[in-house]
């Protein structure tokens, strides 16, 4: 029986011809990564070990994007402690105010992931990765510590889920629409500790931004990663960012999946992750009439200058509603230069917006945009648990940066349609 793309990077970084789903390996990683929450806890666990030098100050990448820039003494003393820890290590890639940007944005941005790497985080959103073609996924702090002393880690390989796309998606309809509407066909747990592996000729009109979202929110699926199949377009943008020497790792003809999805992208309409899970998917013809309080455009899933650029060409000569707070968040320094100098930026304030350093902020009830009780946002971010963006009683609506631009100018959960003549 063959192997998944997944399976055969897992079995090449363990030394080993083969690996079978379930099978406990200890592989070695290309890049290990922790953000202004996660690294402290495992700083404090690396040092308890006893450990004196990370295995390798080129793949230890601490970013802090959370709470940053610091919003309290609580979240600058977290800060101090990676930043002091990444100058003890002599760490290469350590980004902060000035040159910082939310993660998963900024990691790809800085090449720093290529085809066929291992790359754990303790941030679930790791899987982000798996658009270049590597096997990426999040851990614990542990875990962190532990790959940041050792250089390895230890893995159950996972079965997988194979989704074979087709077609081209409609206008207005994006990658953050793919991944909901998959998440809302299989749930929140449809693969669970399983990878979900893309490919088709579809993936040709996929941009790498819409490959980004697709990953980021295969957790949301309960996945232990998501991963592309390696075409001409990720060679293109892996040229582009890096110099690292890569290897493209192909499925088997006889690879074995436990399920096989075949989905036809010009199907899938605009779609809304309703309150309080990914999975409450709805269409257009089933929202009705809802107003908001707030949008948000950012975050690690959708802050990237597609993005913006989609946000700008809706928003450009409207006004967003007076009771609609429209905060935009460009995921990087890099991406926030790019927007300024295409003008987005002022596009954006001119409708009544507010532009943010980048920030993972308000995505989980940081900062930057919090909510009261009984209030409602459309958020372009990757989670809509209860609280995840303030109080218990406030609510989150997943949507595409299309919709969420949309929604901010009629005060109400809008399809671009309805202001885009």
């Amino acid at each position: 029986m063959g192997m998944t793309m997944t399976q055969k990077i897992l079995a090449a970084h363990a030394g080993l011809d083969k690996v079978e789903p379930g099978q406990l390996i200890m592989a070695n990683v290309d890049l290990v990564l922790g953000n202004d929450i996660t690294a402290p806890v495992a700083i404090r666990e690396f040092k308890r070990m006893g450990a004196k030098r990370v295995f390798d100050r080129k793949k230890v990448a601490l970013v802090p994007d959370h709470f940053t820039p610091n919003k309290d003494i609580k979240s600058a003393e977290q800060c101090k402690i990676i930043r002091e820890f990444a100058y003890d290590m002599e760490i290469e890639n350590y980004f902060e105010v000035g040159q910082m940007g939310i993660e998963h944005a900024l990691i790809p941005e800085k090449g720093l992931v290529v085809p066929g790497d291992v790359v754990i985080g303790a941030d679930s959103h790791t899987c982000t990765y798996g658009a270049l073609g590597a096997f990426s996924t999040g851990v614990g702090s542990t875990d962190m510590a532990a790959a940041m002393a050792t250089g390895q880690a230890w893995f159950k390989v996972p079965e997988a889920i194979k989704f074979v796309l087709k077609g081209r998606l409609n206008k207005w309809v994006s990658g953050k629409d793919v991944i909901l509407h998959i998440i809302g066909m299989i749930g929140v747990d449809g693969a669970l500790y399983q990878s979900m592996e893309f490919t088709g000729e579809g993936l040709a009109s996929l941009s790498m931004d819409d490959r980004f979202t697709i990953a980021n929110m295969a957790i949301e699926a309960g996945a232990k990663n998501g991963i592309f199949e390696v075409d001409d377009k990720t060679l293109e943008y892996v040229k582009e960012h890096s110099t690292k020497e890569f290897k493209v790792y192909k499925a088997d003809e006889d690879a074995r999946y436990s399920k096989v999805f075949e989905i036809d992208l010009s199907s899938i309409p605009l779609t809304v992750a309703f309150p309080h899970l990914p999975e409450n998917v709805r269409t257009f013809d089933e929202i009705g009439d809802i107003p908001i309080d707030q949008v948000v455009i950012g975050s690690c899933t959708n802050g990237r200058l597609s993005d913006l650029r989609i946000a700008a060409q809706i928003l450009k000569g409207n006004k967003v509603h007076p009771r609609v707070r429209t905060i935009i968040i460009p995921a990087t320094q890099r991406i926030y230069l790019e927007a300024m100098r295409e003008g987005l930026l002022e596009i954006f304030i001119e409708a009544g917006a507010v532009v943010s350093t980048p920030t993972c902020g308000p995505c989980l009830g940081g900062h930057m945009g919090i909510l009261a009780k009984g209030e409602r946002a459309v958020a372009t971010t990757n989670r809509n648990f209860v609280g995840r963006m303030g109080h218990v009683e406030s609510e989150v609506y997943l949507a595409s940066p299309a919709v969420a631009a949309a929604s901010a100018i009629t005060g109400k959960i809008s399809s671009p349609e309805e202001v885009v003549k």
